[in-house]
C-alpha cells in the first residue's frame, strides 16, 4: 500500500537534464553527459563536472553524451546518468512511497524510441510513467491556453530537435520535428571557422561562440548590436595554437543555413494547419522556448520571415521541464495529453 505519492516531471534533453518536484519547482540542471572509466565502465563524473572533461580525455577516460537528436542512443549511459539525478534529488524513496514521472520527448520520436525511454524510467523505479511531447511540454510550462479551442503555436528549440507544434483542445494538431537544433548551430559554427579562418575549433568553443556573440538578424540601427570576443583553436596549416578576433557578422552568417531550416519548419508547420487555427494563430502569434530560442534577432527574422507576432518565453530554459511537472496536478489531463499513460505491471 502507498502511502506517500511523489511527482517528477523530467526534460530529458539532448543537451541538458532537468529534473522538476512537485511543490518544489525544478531542483537539478545538469548537461546530459557522463564520463565513464574506459576498462572499468565505472562512472567517475556526471554533469557539468564531465561536461568540463570533453576533448580533453586521456585513453582511460570516455566522456558520453548518451542522448543524440532527441534521443537515446547509448541506453546503459543514459540509465547510469539518470540514476545518478534521481537519487541526488530524491534519496529517500522507500517501499511505501508511489514515484510518477512524466518524460518530455520531441514529438517526431518513434513507438520504439518513447519505449526506450519509459524503460529507463521503469528502471528507476517509478510506479507510473507518462511520456510527454516536448512541444505540448513547452505550452504548458510557458502558461498557454492548451485546453482552449483558441489554437496556440509554439517552437521549442532545444539541443538535439527543434519541436514545432500547434495545439488546440489539450492535444497537438500538427507538428514539425527537426533533427536540427542548437547542436547542429554549433556544427555549423565550427564549419565556418574552418573555411573562413583556417581554424579548428572544438564543440565547447562552438557552444561558446553562440551563446556570447551567435545572432540571427543584426539591427544595424543599433551601434551595440555588433559584438566581438576571441576564438582559440589550432591553425589547420601550421598546426600550431591560433587567436582571432570574431565578430556577431561571422556568428550571423555560420548559422545563417541552419536558422534557415527551422523557420522553414515554422513555414511548413503553417501550411498544414487548418484554416480555422491558422485564424486564431494570427492572433495569438508563435511562442519561443528553449535555448535555441534565446539567440539574438531569431525572434525579429521569424516575424521577418512569417508575419507573425514572436514571444519568447521567459522561462525559455525550464519550459519542458516545468510543463512536465505542472502537467501531473491533474492526472486525468496528463491521460489527453500524454495519448497513453502506464502504470508498472506488478
Amino acid at each position: 500500500m502507498c502511502l506517500f505519492v511523489k511527482d517528477m516531471g523530467i526534460d530529458l534533453g539532448t543537451a541538458n537534464t532537468l529534473i522538476y518536484i512537485k511543490n518544489k519547482g525544478i531542483v537539478l540542471n545538469e548537461p546530459s553527459v557522463i564520463a565513464v572509466d574506459a576498462f572499468t565502465k565505472s562512472v567517475l563524473a556526471t554533469g557539468k563536472e564531465a561536461k568540463g572533461m570533453i576533448g580533453k580525455t586521456p585513453e582511460s577516460i570516455r566522456v558520453i553524451r548518451p542522448l543524440q537528436d532527441g534521443v537515446i542512443s547509448d541506453f546503459e549511459m543514459t540509465a547510469c546518468m539518470l540514476k545518478t539525478y534521481i537519487k541526488r534529488v530524491m534519496p529517500e524513496t522507500s517501499f511505501f512511497t508511489k514515484v510518477r514521472i512524466v518524460v518530455g520527448v520531441p514529438s517526431g520520436v518513434t513507438e520504439v524510441e518513447k519505449r526506450a525511454v519509459e524503460e529507463v524510467i521503469r528502471q528507476m523505479g517509478a510506479k507510473e510513467v507518462y511520456i510527454l511531447e516536448e512541444p505540448m511540454a513547452a505550452a504548458i510550462g510557458t502558461g498557454l491556453a492548451v485546453d482552449s479551442a483558441m489554437g496556440c503555436m509554439i517552437a521549442d528549440i532545444g539541443g538535439g530537435t527543434s519541436d514545432i507544434a500547434i495545439i488546440a483542445l489539450g492535444g497537438i494538431v500538427t507538428s514539425t520535428s527537426l533533427r536540427h537544433a542548437g547542436d547542429k548551430l554549433n556544427d555549423a559554427i565550427v564549419a565556418y571557422m574552418r573555411k573562413q579562418y583556417d581554424l579548428l575549433i572544438g564543440d565547447k568553443t562552438a557552444e561558446e561562440i553562440k551563446e556570447t556573440i551567435g545572432c540571427a538578424y543584426i539591427d544595424k540601427s543599433d551601434p551595440d548590436s555588433i559584438k566581438q570576443m576571441e576564438a582559440r583553436g589550432r591553425d589547420i596549416i601550421s598546426g600550431l595554437p591560433k587567436t582571432i578576433i570574431i565578430t556577431s557578422v561571422d556568428a550571423m552568417k555560420a548559422l545563417e543555413e541552419p536558422i534557415k531550416i527551422i523557420i522553414d519548419g515554422i513555414k511548413s508547420t503553417l501550411e498544414k494547419t487548418p484554416p480555422e487555427i491558422s485564424a486564431d494563430i494570427v492572433s495569438n502569434g508563435l511562442v519561443l522556448s528553449g535555448g535555441g530560442g534565446l539567440i539574438k534577432g531569431l525572434d525579429d527574422l521569424i516575424e521577418y520571415s512569417t508575419g507573425l507576432k514572436v514571444t519568447i518565453a521567459e522561462n525559455a530554459l525550464e519550459a519542458v521541464a516545468e510543463g512536465t511537472g505542472k502537467s501531473l496536478l491533474s492526472i486525468d489531463k496528463i491521460q489527453k495529453y500524454a495519448g497513453r499513460g502506464t502504470k508498472k505491471r506488478v
